[in-house]
């Protein structure tokens, strides 16, 4: 179809796009332009936290005392079920409530054309018939046909699985049986342009779009488990077959020895599954990592995913740009180079708010010179205003700029020097690419037809005359970027008038008018970022496009390391993949890099065993972020491509940020690795009571009952306790953790069987030394019930830091008192209310026994603990 027949089938403008009422005719017609993935019923969501190997043990325990008319038993361990079923089911609502608003933050946009006006919207407003404009960059959000194509590319393999981008066309195709990666004059949805620009009418959205279509990959969307739930699940699981082995083990032996009644030792030999049971582990720490993303997201550090959370804590080198992160992306050019002269600039270019200034002269030798008495000097200035796509606006009292910050520079150059804002007459132009590193324009200007380029210096030189003095431009190069300014070169050609297209394969034999030198003055807020990111054991690594020693200049300004080492993109090239891995560690400024050198580069990091992040804005850019162990995209000046590859965005382009996930993410860690540490061996303990009793065949110190009492309150307090624990003092002070070691150490292992061996060996000693002496057997037995509560509460404030206990740190975690102060609560209600006593065989006690000797004994975990810390703290510091 042609232009007039599309506008009538679609019923649009092709001038002015819809109307903002059709427009919202249609919307309310046909839905928003988004796929609905199909989610889970809550409902099945709750079923699905039954579905593990350690609950299948608990309900096959509970079935089993019910046969053997326990019934008591049997509802404790069914509430201890649903208690662990109900926190999996709220933790999972939650990090998805978590996630759902992060993706909402991530919704691309797109410019599209309502009523006459170029407005940018949610893509998801689309409807057909929209008019929409696409540049480098974009995501294609709807298929569309296109009208329009200014050397447009699109990346489509996502859908037809071709690597390389294909070329667009706006002119009709009449063939209709065309295959998908055919359709020259379409564009689809999901996939991303990666160069020149285009305008295209919606003619499919959401649903009845080529993706749309494809609902095996976009209608089901299974998530995968993270490497730390994978580590999680299989500890759990091979707690749960020890367990088991175990108790098949102490039955036997009881059995044989006959230390109980049959029934009774059944009883015990499944109390003691259920209390060594560590059931509340995969809620806790998922927890952790949800509130860990919320936290971030507050920060302006939007995660994606649980677990990229879990990653940061172990990144030890981040990649990142120069432009824009690392520098203010305020350009200004301070040095003009001409074949006959060299020019300084002066002004500030931008004030302390951020708006232009173009207060400042052309000076030569310190003296004010006039600009057009040097032909060169006018040529640079016109091609300037010629190739800038950068347009100035003066708005709320000030002047602003809208456009790359390098056409910016350009564009406040030609308004110092004239006054004015440029005018062009274009022919055509050639958008910049990373590929070929420069971009050029057409135009008609003082009465003959021009074509003008600007880009790498060494790029121009190639492409220029044969009598070029490259030696002088290369001196100048050397000077200009060893003070640490950016360089971009000016060069033009007369053409034919009947020339009205740019081929880039023709453009040669140019004459260089000159070379401007552009300052971008370093963040200082970078600095002190990559101060305390290598205080933190973390290598900041420098990739840029720039000129390796514009680059090193600006490194060194930053401080990014103690020895600034670069290499180019051609010397990287010229190395092979193993070569590659062997020196990639030597350097840390990585200049002249195009999108594929990004990649090798962090394939060779990962290579020698780094966890790395990327960071990335641009199109081609989406390798290399999916490479990476943690990519990170630009949230303002960063593409919808780069976006979606990422695992993290930030917000606001500060770099500043990346310091803060890593610290968050090390935290998220730490207490993950505490809510394990301390979740172990109080289960464990519990557990232990029974296999001593057994083994020494004396009566139980605690009845079944008490037993799951103790692991239902527990899986709804104190478990969470870690939760809410802040970030230690030192957290940014110590190396990244070795993503090989696991989570717990060798010293970990230790500390778990030596302290569920003294709580339990507590609650029984004391159980068998007071009732020896008259004490009845009830009394004894909610005395050792508290004993193994209090032994938690006081070993979970030797865990919560690497502190000793009585610090200034002690009340850093107000929650854990409250989640403390519920216990006693819960405690209390067990010990004193009649209806509880009977279900938990439970009795009043006095002060005595039901508080201060269990109290004691929680000191003396404390203690021993707290010299076990101390003891720890001098191994590792060895």
């Amino acid at each position: 179809m042609n232009n007039d027949q599309l506008a009538q089938k679609y019923q649009t403008n092709l001038e002015d796009g819809l109307t903002t009422v059709e427009a919202k005719r249609r919307i309310d017609r046909d839905g928003k332009n988004e796929l609905e993935t199909k989610k889970t019923s809550k409902f099945v969501q709750f079923i699905k936290q039954f579905n593990n190997s350690i609950i299948y043990i608990l309900a096959a325990a509970a079935i089993m005392t019910f046969l053997m008319q326990r019934y008591s038993d049997s509802i404790v361990i069914g509430l201890v079920i649903i208690a662990n079923a109900i926190i999996g089911y709220i933790q999972e609502q939650q990090a998805g409530n978590a996630l759902e608003k992060i993706r909402e933050l991530l919704v691309s946009k797109n410019f599209a054309f309502r009523s006459g006006e170029k407005l940018e919207l949610d893509s998801r407003q689309l409807v057909v018939g929209d008019l929409v404009n696409l540049e480098a960059g974009d995501a294609v959000p709807a298929d569309m046909r296109l009208i329009s194509a200014d050397n447009l590319s699109v990346q489509e393999s996502v859908l037809t699985g071709e690597t390389n981008p294909v070329e667009k066309i706006e002119e009709p195709i009449y063939d209709r049986d065309l295959h998908l990666a055919d359709r020259k004059n379409m564009v689809f949805a999901s996939t991303a342009v990666t160069s020149g620009s285009g305008l295209g009418i919606v003619i499919a959205a959401a649903g009845d779009t080529e993706i749309g279509q494809i609902k095996d990959s976009v209608k089901t969307v299974k998530e995968r488990p993270t490497p730390l739930m994978k580590n999680l699940n299989s500890l759990g699981f091979g707690l749960s077959v020890a367990i088991v082995i175990a108790a098949v083990v102490l039955f036997i032996i009881g059995y044989f020895f006959d230390t109980y009644s049959l029934p009774t030792l059944l009883i015990a030999v499944i109390t003691m599954v259920v209390g060594s049971m560590p059931e509340g582990l995969p809620a806790s720490t998922s927890v952790v990592l949800a509130m860990g993303t919320r936290k971030m997201t507050k920060r302006n550090v939007i995660v994606k995913s649980l677990p990229a959370v879990e990653t940061l804590g172990a990144v030890d080198i981040v990649n990142t740009d120069k432009t824009g992160t690392l520098t203010k992306n305020e350009m200004t050019v301070r040095k003009v180079v001409t074949p006959q002269h060299i020019f300084d600039v002066t002004g500030v270019g931008y004030d302390a708010d951020g708006s232009v200034d173009f207060s400042g002269d052309l000076e030569l030798s310190q003296h004010k010179y006039d600009w057009q008495q040097d032909d060169s000097m006018r040529q640079l200035v016109n091609i300037a205003g010629q190739t800038t796509d950068a347009q100035l606006h003066f708005e709320n009292n000030r002047w602003e700029l809208n456009g790359e910050p390098t056409d910016g520079a350009l564009t406040t150059l030609y308004r110092k020097m004239t006054g004015e804002n440029p005018e062009v007459d274009e022919v055509d132009s050639l958008p910049f690419d990373s590929a070929f590193r420069f971009s050029a324009r057409l135009a008609n200007l003082e009465n003959k037809r021009v074509l003008m380029v600007k880009g790498s210096p060494s790029t121009i030189l190639d492409l220029s005359k044969n009598s070029t003095d490259k030696q002088y431009w290369n001196d100048k190069i050397k000077e200009l970027t060893s003070d640490g300014l950016r360089v971009v070169a000016l060069a033009y050609k007369d053409v034919d008038e009947s020339v009205d297209a740019i081929d880039k394969d023709k453009i040669n034999d140019l004459t260089v008018s000159g070379m401007v030198g552009i300052i971008d003055p370093p963040r200082e807020e970078a600095r002190a970022s990559i101060h305390e990111l290598r205080m933190a054991g973390v290598k900041v690594k420098m990739i840029t496009g720039d000129h390796p020693d514009t680059a090193t200049a600006i490194a060194n300004k930053l401080d990014l390391d103690s020895v600034v080492k670069a290499i180019t993109g051609p010397e990287i090239d010229a190395m092979s993949d193993d070569e590659l891995a062997q020196k990639i560690d030597s350097y840390n400024v990585f200049a002249r890099t195009t999108p594929d050198d990004k990649l090798r580069i962090v394939r060779a990091q990962q290579a020698n065993h780094h966890v790395v992040s990327m960071t990335g804005d641009g199109v081609n850019d989406a390798p290399a972020l999916k490479q990476a162990d943690i990519g990170v995209a630009m949230g303002i000046k960063g593409t919808e491509v780069a976006k979606e590859s990422a695992n993290m965005v930030l917000a606001d382009d500060d770099f500043a940020d990346i310091v803060v996930a890593v610290r968050e993410g090390r935290h998220v860690f730490d207490n993950i690795r505490k809510t394990i540490r301390f979740l172990l061996p109080t289960s464990f303990a519990e557990g232990l009571i029974v296999v001593i009793s057994i083994l020494l065949g004396q009566e139980l110190p605690l009845y079944p009952a008490q037993l799951l009492w103790i692991n239902m309150v527990s899986a709804l307090t104190i478990q969470f306790a870690f939760i809410f624990e802040p970030p230690e003092s030192g957290i940014m002070a110590r190396g990244p953790r070795d993503v090989k070691a696991g989570i717990l150490t060798k010293l970990d292992t230790f500390e778990i069987v030596y302290v569920s061996a003294l709580i339990s060996g507590l609650g029984i000693w004391a159980f068998d030394a007071l009732t020896s002496r008259g004490l009845p057997a009830i009394v004894g037995s909610t005395m050792a019930l508290n004993i193994i509560i209090f032994g938690k509460i006081f070993y979970l404030f030797n865990l919560r830091n690497n502190y000793p206990v009585i610090s200034k740190y002690f009340f850093q975690n107000k929650m854990a008192f409250y989640i403390v102060g519920i216990l006693i609560l819960l405690q209390m209600g067990i010990i004193y209310l009649p209806f509880m006593q009977d279900i938990f065989h439970t009795t009043s006690i006095n002060f005595t026994y039901g508080w201060l000797i269990p109290i004691i004994m929680g000191v003396i975990v404390l203690i021993v603990t707290e010299f076990g810390k101390f003891i720890r703290i001098k191994v590792l510091r060895k």
